[in-house]
């Protein structure tokens, strides 16, 4: 008898501890990790400059900015959407930072200000998509255009980098350090840990699985699924304004075409993390170790002397990969199933 109970115990342990293995191993993040710690030590093995620490530091810096923009993003591809202005709302948000601090106002209205230009837009996208009916992608690609001309009009189209009298305080921010840690990777792994609580244990994070899974049935349970979308949408602009704070105070100068072109490897870091454009599944952790890929072949370019007009190649090659990897992951489940 207790020998049979010790039996079913030691078979219920196996399955668990197998079943969680299981469960590691088919998660597109867990892989995508590996891949980036596996071309780090190559990359540390095929040239000296790689693991130096001042690379590195330059690496997870720069890693940081498309990371922060990622989180947002991850969210408004759950439920389905996607933003393609994020790039201009970065620019948007450094732009109305930079000309607030260059009339003579402190720092923190200036970073007020321009996180509130970038919930405007985000609002705008947001009523416009959950109630107006106009596509994400419409509505997103003409907010490309009107962000960025809005942060020509705020400059003149002219290049900000005096920030008046919190000058130094202001590059500090995203220049500097905090316990040999750069400060946008701080910032970054803050927005991680609360996107991320928020996303995987909370009614909120609920909620917006629910409308990426099932649209139509969220909405007949009682969702508010318009006010969750407007919010996504908020979110993600916030993220991108937030990004475009820290990035502008790390160059130490803002011009208008900061972010051109972000959209991509920001959609590249969601989508090789694991995140499904037809909405319903992604993690905040998987974004941010697609946006460290991305970073690592970036300077692995550079550091093997490969033309940075590659660059796009890769990151193209990526998505398409992941998103291949994923329809067949989908489509084996479903015969399994």
């Amino acid at each position: 008898m207790n020998d049979s109970i010790s039996s079913d115990l030691q078979r219920a342990i196996d399955t668990r501890s197998h079943g969680l293995v299981a469960r590691v191993l088919s998660l597109q993040a867990f892989w995508v990790l590996a891949a980036a710690l596996l071309a780090a030590v190559i990359l540390s093995f095929a040239t000296d400059a790689f693991a130096t620490p001042q690379n590195l530091f330059n690496v997870t810096r720069n890693f940081a900015f498309v990371a922060i923009v990622a989180i947002g993003m991850t969210a408004v591809i759950i439920t389905g959407g996607i933003d393609l202005s994020v790039g201009s709302i970065l620019c948007l948000s450094a732009m109305v930072t930079g000309v607030v601090l260059n009339a003579g106002h402190g720092v923190w209205i200036g970073i007020a200000a321009g996180l509130a230009a970038s919930l405007v837009v985000g609002l705008v996208n947001g009523v416009l998509i959950a109630y107006v009916g106009i596509p994400p992608f419409v509505t997103t690609l003409g907010m490309l255009s009107v962000a960025r001309s809005l942060a020509m009009v705020a400059s003149q189209n002219r290049m900000v980098y005096q920030f008046g009298p919190d000058h130094e305080l202001f590059l500090w921010l995203g220049g500097g350090s905090t316990l040999g840690i750069p400060n946008p990777v701080v910032v970054l792994g803050a927005c991680c840990l609360i996107a991320g609580f928020a996303l995987r244990w909370t009614r909120w994070g609920a909620r917006i699985m629910a409308v990426g899974g099932n649209e139509r049935a969220a909405v007949l349970t009682g969702l508010p699924v318009s006010r969750i979308k407007v919010g996504i949408y908020m979110l993600s602009a916030f993220m991108a304004g937030l990004a475009g704070v820290l990035e502008a105070s790390w160059l130490g100068g803002v011009t208008t075409n900061l972010g051109q072109s972000m959209e991509l490897s920001v959609i590249a870091a969601a989508v090789i993390g694991g995140a499904d454009l037809v909405g319903g599944s992604g993690t905040i952790l998987g974004a941010v170790v697609g946006a460290a890929l991305i970073e690592i072949i970036r300077n692995s370019l550079t550091l093997l002397g490969i033309s940075t007009f590659w660059q796009g190649a890769f990151v193209g090659s990526f998505i398409v990969l992941a998103v291949a990897f994923d329809s067949v992951r989908r489509r084996r489940r479903n015969a399994g199933g």
